[in-house]
């Protein structure tokens, strides 16, 4: 049986480290479909449902912003998990962005 979207989404996003961030860009783009980052966005907000936990946390906009952090249980959530990674939050953006980043592209090759 073929693995679907979102649970190729579910299994990169596993992959990625604490204290790492990736975008919804980046992990399409790693599919070859750099147009569905909002597909990967709706993966990951059914995330919550899997047997095996999905660090959805770990994954931000193209700027670093926390934009899916209203699809938690409480709007802090996500940057809570995150600083708690050591990543360090302000206004809702990961700061050091580019130190951070995690592009599996490139750790994961194509």
């Amino acid at each position: 049986m073929e693995e679907s979207f979102y649970d190729k989404v579910f299994r990169i996003v596993r992959l990625i480290p604490k204290g790492r961030v990736s975008t919804y860009g980046a992990i399409a783009k790693y599919f070859g479909t750099g147009l569905s980052s909002r597909m990967v966005g709706w993966a990951l907000n059914s995330s919550h449902s899997q047997d095996i936990p999905v660090p959805a946390q770990r994954v931000v906009n193209r700027n670093g912003l926390l934009t899916g952090r209203h699809h938690f249980p409480t709007p802090t959530l996500m940057e809570e998990l995150l600083i708690s990674e050591g990543i360090k939050i302000k206004e809702n953006q990961v700061q050091d962005f580019k130190k951070h980043f995690w592009d599996p592209a490139v750790e994961l090759g194509y």
